[in-house]
């Protein structure tokens, strides 16, 4: 295992509880990261089966618009321009913007209001007022519709953004941070064991060395015990002599 695929850390109990940790923060966050991907796919379609089905309406909405607006011209005539056009000096129709809220992507939604009265609502009393009343009641669901199509495709365009954000994300977590951490902690494991054994090995060693110097010790007590008889008087040991007598001062 190279370096590269794996984090350069010294093995430790410490580091390998560290690793433990940064890993299972990393799963949370996949898990989290991977439902808020599902809940924007969701609004996802949601809102890209509305847009189709407004641009289906919409054709037919413009058609009667236009159909009205042709209606009107051909019934009002020559004094059209001046009745509704020239007349007009303030909107009447204004868009304003809230915000929806969805798994942490706030999301642009416009609403159409309506804030001051119909100015052209006297027009046509000479001629053409059913007309005009029809023109100015395809337009606005014209308008309506047209807004309605703009916040779609606005929120469409956001989550289109955030949902490749989202999953870029999902995958570097799913695909080289969790499993760089996994081989971090096999390494570690690896490297603590082999420690292990080595201290084991050593500990082996040490004992076998220190059985080998306690056998020539005691052989060289009986060597001298052999040659010496009775006058051989075993040298006491100050860690195990367990007769000394009190001193009273």
């Amino acid at each position: 295992m190279s370096s590269k695929d794996r984090i350069n850390i010294f093995p430790s109990r410490m580091a390998l509880t560290t690793m433990k940790g940064r890993l299972k923060g990393a799963q949370k966050g996949h898990s989290l990261l991977k439902k808020k991907a599902d809940a924007l796919q969701i609004r996802f379609r949601s809102i890209l089966k509305k847009i189709i089905e407004a641009k289906n309406l919409m054709g037919n909405v413009m058609r009667e618009a236009s159909f009205s607006l042709a209606e009107a011209k051909f019934t009002v005539g020559s004094d059209f321009n001046h009745i509704i056009l020239q007349n007009v000096t303030n909107a009447q129709f204004k868009v304003r913007c809230k915000k929806d809220n969805v798994a942490g992507v706030n999301l642009p939604i416009f609403e159409t209001f309506q804030n001051s009265s119909d100015a052209n609502e006297f027009a046509g009393l000479a001629r053409g007022g059913q007309q005009l009343t029809k023109i100015k009641k395809n337009y606005a669901n014209a308008i309506k519709l047209l807004v309605e199509l703009a916040s779609l495709q606005t929120s469409f365009i956001t989550l289109d953004e955030v949902i490749k954000i989202t999953n870029r994300r999902v995958n570097a977590l799913e695909y080289v941070v969790i499993p760089r951490f996994d081989r971090t902690i096999n390494y570690i494991i690896s490297e603590l064991d082999e420690m292990e054994r080595e201290e084991f090995y050593r500990l082996k060693k040490i004992q076998e060395k220190k059985k080998k110097i306690r056998a020539a010790h005691e052989a060289e007590i009986r060597l001298l015990k052999d040659k010496m008889g009775d006058q051989f008087k075993e040298p006491a040991n100050i860690l195990e002599d367990e007769h000394d007598e009190d001193l009273l001062f």
